[in-house]
């Protein structure tokens, strides 16, 4: 038979590791680039970008559109790095079974 209050026990102790780790995603940086890192995007753990860093000779005022493709794409690779980053994370914490993020339990 289950024991139902062993298995509450569990779910609220990997409940908490999850918040853990999700509390120290927000310590964690990644940095996104594009046009070979003349455009970085510096992001948390979180994909929650922190500092857009622009070299200048790609400010062209002539070329925003390419400009904007540049810091679409930068911020596109941070969020894509944060997202390995949390998966990674998320797969310590839960010995490997693959839970979507975020990730809530439903009490």
């Amino acid at each position: 038979m289950v024991d139902f209050l062993k298995m509450a026990q569990q779910v609220q102790e990997m409940q908490a590791r999850i918040q853990q780790m999700q509390d120290a995603l927000e310590h964690v940086t990644v940095v996104g680039a594009a046009g070979g890192g003349m455009v970085k995007v510096e992001a948390d753990g979180k994909g929650q970008v922190k500092r857009v860093s622009i070299d200048p000779s790609v400010a062209n005022p002539a070329d925003v559109e390419m400009l904007e493709d540049l810091v679409a794409a930068a911020v596109s690779d941070a969020q894509k790095k944060a997202s390995e980053a949390a998966q990674q994370e998320m797969g310590k914490v839960t010995g490997g079974l693959d839970l979507p993020l975020p990730f809530k339990l439903p009490f």
